[in-house]
């Protein structure tokens, strides 16, 4: 009889954590916020990264939450990765969210914090030569994402529309 020890372990808002296969590792409550998973298929290593704003800059105080911000969270998540033996080379990225959750009679590009954050996701990711391999990004609904490290999947739940593996 086989007895499966899986886990999920789950990230919350401006969190990131590492797991690695068998485990699996799911975030809730992605709206205007974007889910980046970094993964080592060969090492079956994935960190998973909640994000809710795209910039550090933007920051008010000088200590700050790095795992909230695009820049500084995927700069922490590359860095760990590279700790636990994965290479930069085999590193890969599945991205989630980044919806427009509430519709404003402006077109403000300062109130469109969704597709702000996924454009600076993929902007961070390119400069560190991380390909993003699949993508659910924008519209106008929640999402809750799993990630399973064996197989390089992302499971994503979209709110009203069911799911889907990317």
């Amino acid at each position: 009889m086989k007895i499966d020890h899986k886990k999920v372990i789950k990230v919350g808002m401006a969190e990131w954590k590492l797991i690695e296969s068998p485990n699996t590792i799911r975030t809730s409550g992605l709206g205007s916020c974007v889910g980046v998973v970094v993964y080592d298929q060969w090492r079956k290593k994935a960190v998973l990264a909640h994000i809710m704003l795209p910039d550090s800059t933007m920051a008010r105080h000088k200590q700050i939450n790095r795992a909230k911000f695009a820049d500084t969270a995927i700069e922490d998540v590359v860095a760990v990765l590279l700790t636990k033996g994965c290479s930069i080379q085999n590193m890969k990225a599945k991205i989630a969210g980044g919806a427009q959750m509430f519709s404003f009679s402006s077109a403000n590009d300062i109130m469109k914090i969704g597709p702000r954050n996924a454009e600076a996701v993929k902007n961070i990711l390119r400069k560190y030569h991380i390909p993003v391999t699949a993508e659910d990004i924008g519209g106008n609904k929640g999402r809750t994402i799993e990630f399973d490290p064996e197989f390089s999947t992302l499971h994503i739940r979209t709110v009203n529309q069911g799911e889907a593996v990317i």
